[in-house]
């Protein structure tokens, strides 16, 4: 490329990102909604024309909460749904909408027993009734085995957890929030939480934000240094936009899960307590892959890797690393090459 041709082209991502509309426009791998409810919408990915149509196994993705649907599919080349596509599988995807105040005494039950069970039997419905292949990333991951856990009849053949909490022990800041939750036995936060009916969407917005800290630092240089790389500045509006579309969580849900997960670490355990119930993980019976991230500061690798101990009853366990942040295990520079090769090769030995 000339210097010219390089100066147009640097004057003209100039402009998209601080006037137009951004360097790349949004490009989502078509789908079609199967079933659309408050918090359950299912649409099936589709092939694109000028492939032939997915024959193989069903896929269900499972986002987190606090996190869009979008995280599978961010833009073509950062898409776990178009990588699924192109082995040749079916992949699915439940969404959970916006949280609002109205959703606040939705809790993990909500999820357990009802959000996700229903995902997979129609997705397994779709598929002629064939056994589904879940992945969760993040919390995603950790409500799919739970879901396997307390529903063993559910068809789930096998869950692939990326970047899932296991074991809060482990996890980075916790010690200190305990530590804190001592002085008044936790009851400030719950507290809070219930007064404004869960956690709001910019406050987990900001909150995702802090933890990657040295991105917003560094934010200015980057595009500054790669302003005449269209491909590089795409990638990075992918992440913005999918950083502001962050919605909340419920009220109930997060006091469960400060209570149950954060500050009595149930989950490391092994069994995790709602009220009077019990589920164990060790009642997950499917096979299981589990993808930590030694540079994952939110989930950290070990907090991952712990699952080993408690998935005692699952067919199969194994564990794999993959580079990158929180979302970059999932879908960022190197996934292509780790996790998702990882995914594929264990989809492909359960045939």
């Amino acid at each position: 490329m000339s210097l010219a041709d390089t100066v147009t082209l640097a004057a003209r991502n100039a402009w998209a990102l601080t006037f137009g509309p951004g360097v790349q426009a949004p490009d989502p791998t078509p789908s079609t909604v199967l079933w659309d409810e408050p918090h359950r919408q299912l649409r099936r990915f589709e092939a694109a024309e000028s492939d032939s149509a997915a024959e193989g196994s069903a896929v269900l993705l499972v986002p987190p909460l606090a996190a869009p649907a979008t995280c599978f599919d961010l833009r073509p080349d950062q898409s776990v749904a178009r990588f699924l596509l192109g082995t040749g599988r079916s992949p699915y995807l439940v969404d959970y909408g916006e949280i609002t105040f109205a959703d606040r005494r939705m809790g993990f039950e909500h999820w357990i027993d009802d959000i996700l069970p229903e995902a997979i039997l129609r997705t397994s419905a779709d598929r002629g009734g064939a056994p589904v292949d879940l992945i969760g990333w993040s919390l995603g991951g950790t409500l799919s085995l739970l879901t396997a856990a307390a529903h063993p009849q559910l068809p789930v053949r096998s869950i692939t957890s990326v970047g899932s909490p296991l074991d809060y022990d482990k996890m980075t800041g916790v010690p200190q929030l305990r530590a804190v939750a001592q002085i008044t036995g936790g009851i400030a936060t719950s507290t809070a939480i219930r007064a404004v009916g869960g956690v709001p969407a910019p406050l987990t917005r900001i909150a995702y934000r802090a933890t990657a800290w040295d991105r917003e630092l560094k934010r200015p240089w980057f595009v500054a240094s790669n302003i005449a790389r269209t491909e590089t500045l795409a990638r990075m509006e992918a992440i913005d936009r999918f950083m502001s579309a962050m919605p909340g969580y419920p009220g109930r849900f997060y006091g469960q899960l400060w209570g149950r997960l954060i500050l009595n670490n149930d989950i490391g355990r092994g069994v995790v307590q709602l009220g009077a119930r019990r589920i164990a993980l060790a009642d997950v019976t499917a096979h299981v892959l589990l993808v930590g991230g030694p540079d994952d500061v939110i989930t950290p690798a070990a907090a991952v890797e712990s699952g080993m101990a408690t998935l005692t009853g699952a067919a199969s366990v194994r564990y794999e690393t993959a580079p990158g942040g929180h979302l970059g295990i999932l879908t960022g520079d190197t996934a292509r090459d780790t996790t998702w090769s990882y995914i594929d090769k264990f989809l492909a030995e359960l045939r």
